[in-house]
């Protein structure tokens, strides 16, 4: 699995952006695509996922209502939409893509990483 993300960049307080996350070279049926993030010193934090199959998607607590996930089955591809962004959203973002082999047992993917920097 490839995963080319791209849409990071630098950005004011309470500007928006949009990351895009397009998965190559696989078959599988049922994935979730989405997005991580680890800002310096930090741990990789979950923000999103959507589900390939039905649609459904998840969030972190900490950007509900201000990040939207969707997706594009025909391309292969899971966007983000970030809204009224706030310094504390500086991070590399990554793409991910976790495959469901059998019942809840998964494989993660990840793409190269795309920085966002928010300045005040």
């Amino acid at each position: 699995v490839q995963l080319q993300a791209s849409g990071g960049g630098l950005v004011q307080a309470g500007d928006s952006l949009r990351l895009s996350c397009v998965a190559s070279g696989h078959t599988f049926k049922r994935y979730n695509l989405g997005w991580f993030r680890q800002a310096p010193g930090k741990e990789r934090e979950f923000l999103a996922a959507i589900n390939r199959s039905g649609g459904s998607t998840y969030y972190a607590d900490s950007v509900k209502g201000r990040f939207t996930i969707s997706g594009e089955n025909a391309k292969n591809a899971a966007y983000l939409q970030m809204n009224s962004l706030e310094p504390e959203d500086t991070a590399v973002y990554y793409c991910n893509f976790r495959h469901y082999y059998s019942g809840n047992y998964y494989d993660d993917y990840w793409g190269q990483g795309t920085q966002v920097t928010v300045s005040s």
